[in-house]
């Protein structure tokens, strides 16, 4: 029972956060994702299977917040996201990823 609240508050957790990110789709045919979508839910449809993120991996804002993107794959295959030359991540069916930029490379977010 306590598992199953955990896993619902982590759940609604992370809805929220999705939630509170203006969505933007990717085209058919686009593979790749702009640095202006920072910030931002990507929604993946029938893209190519590689997605390159922005080769230059975006610095921090004025703020000094991190660029972010949570990227989506609501097409009907696995998708591979590809920054730098040490950072590829495959993104299933329906699954969502959250990414971060260093600055000088990528990493997944939890």
């Amino acid at each position: 029972m306590k598992t199953l609240l955990i896993f619902l508050a982590l759940f609604a957790g992370q809805m929220r956060t999705l939630q509170d990110k203006p969505l933007v789709r990717l085209h058919p045919g686009q593979d790749s994702i702009p640095a202006e979508f920072g910030g931002h839910v990507v929604e993946l449809g029938d893209t190519p299977q590689v997605i390159q993120l922005p080769k230059l991996p975006p610095k921090a804002d004025a703020h000094g917040l991190a660029w972010t993107v949570d990227v989506k794959n609501e097409g009907s295959t696995a998708v591979t996201l590809i920054g730098n030359a040490q950072f590829t991540v495959h993104l299933g069916v329906g699954r969502v990823v959250s990414i971060k930029s260093t600055g000088a490379g990528y990493l997944v977010v939890q």
